[in-house]
């Protein structure tokens, strides 16, 4: 290829997000940075995770004190691997999704799953887990498939432009985003558009039919019903996160708002 001077190669690193080797159904691989274990189903079977080393089979965040001793447990039962925390922080999974100490054991499907424990000074010890599916599936490269487009939403251009007043804070990378209010975004509006009629009630009907439309599609947490009360602003956080994982708005639509 041109233009890779000084490009050099690094030896392969052991992970199991590249796949494992055809295996039994349900066989469990676990690996962190210091090495890992592989064990078949069977009912009753159990991996450890934690510091202490030698108390566990797989030692995470070894020289983390935040780390505790024994973190957690992975449990074979009911024809699937669960993971509990039985340690002091909680145990980071795929979607954010955060388990707490006593809390009821989680699934953890077929194929590759990262686990994550925050330490001390923010460190991310990392566990990564692969469950062997059905027919023992391991994924193989392909280099020259065409890459699949994200599924992005279908949307107006007036709800596109009331979408990124309203998720102006997140288009911008802020830290800790938040939805503008409507007043907000009505004024937003009207300085890009003058003329076109535009308030933050008008900005508002639009995208609840976007959120009632996108419910309709299948897409989660954007009605009261699945959210609870208090909704506060939920509803457009989950919304304008949707969007933006589809990249049906991303940070170059910021540029509508030009007059």
């Amino acid at each position: 290829m041109s233009g890779d001077e000084g490009l050099r190669t690094l030896p392969p690193r052991n992970s199991l997000a590249t796949g494992v080797p055809a295996a039994a159904p349900g066989t469990l691989y676990a690996l962190s940075v210091v090495g890992g274990i592989s064990m078949s189903a069977r009912a009753g079977r159990t991996v450890l995770f934690g510091r202490n080393r030698d108390d566990v089979h797989v030692c995470v965040g070894e020289d983390d004190r935040r780390v505790s001793r024994q973190h957690g447990v992975l449990t074979w039962e009911g024809a699937q691997w669960w993971v509990r925390n039985t340690g002091q922080l909680p145990i980071r999974l795929p979607g954010s999704r955060l388990l707490f100490r006593d809390e009821d054991a989680l699934p953890v499907r077929a194929g590759y799953t990262p686990v994550f424990i925050r330490g001390a000074r923010g460190r991310e010890h990392l566990m990564e887990l692969y469950v062997a599916g059905e027919d023992g599936w391991r994924p193989s490269p392909r280099p020259e498939d065409v890459t699949e487009a994200p599924k992005r939403h279908r949307i107006s251009a007036e709800e596109r432009l009331a979408l990124v007043a309203l998720g102006q804070r997140y288009l911008l990378h802020e830290l800790h985003p938040q939805p503008l209010t409507w007043r907000q975004v009505g004024d937003l509006l009207i300085e890009a558009q003058p003329q076109a009629g535009w308030s933050g009630r008008r900005a508002e009907h639009l995208v609840a039919d976007v959120r009632t439309r996108l419910s309709k599609e299948g897409v989660a947490g954007l009605t009261r019903e699945e959210v609870g009360e208090p909704v506060g602003n939920k509803l457009n956080e989950n919304l304008l996160t949707e969007l933006m994982l589809t990249t049906t708005l991303v940070p170059p639509h910021l540029a509508l708002l030009d007059r």
